[in-house]
């Protein structure tokens, strides 16, 4: 039997909870209604988090961004309540959510919401492509 929508987020430990890092996630397919017309509105969303004690179960993530395939939202108002609950679920360090609306009336919008843990700041990052190899035959 296939698994139903769901609100509820399962988290689990964070396995390194000393160090700063990043997870990475593209939820390619989320959906929700227009509340003005009814219409489906479609999202790629992009969520970055730093964890802190607990980490994203991800088939519950799958079940909860189901569950607003039949919902009318406002596109500013459902990346809103998203970070929020997510946020809420994990605790995060940092997070940020990016949603990129398909085209609608000949608009792309996008929307970006994030959510940073009081005195917490990022580590400055490394910058690779300073250690790219060089051939030693040159």
């Amino acid at each position: 039997m296939p698994a139903k929508p769901s609100n509820e987020l399962s988290t689990f430990d964070n396995p390194n909870q000393g160090r700063d890092y990043l997870i990475h996630m593209e939820i390619p397919e989320f959906t929700c209604l227009c509340p003005v017309t009814g219409q489906p509105d479609f999202a790629r969303l992009v969520l970055d988090y730093v964890p802190e004690r607990k980490c994203l179960e991800l088939k519950s993530l799958k079940l909860y961004i189901w569950s607003y395939r039949n919902q009318g939202a406002f596109h500013e108002a459902v990346t809103n309540r998203i970070l929020d609950d997510l946020a809420g679920a994990t605790r995060p360090r940092f997070m940020r959510l990016c949603a990129k609306f398909y085209v609608r009336g000949g608009i792309f919008t996008t929307v970006v919401a994030e959510h940073r843990k009081k005195g917490w700041k990022a580590q400055r990052a490394v910058d690779l492509q300073s250690f790219e190899p060089s051939s030693n035959t040159n």
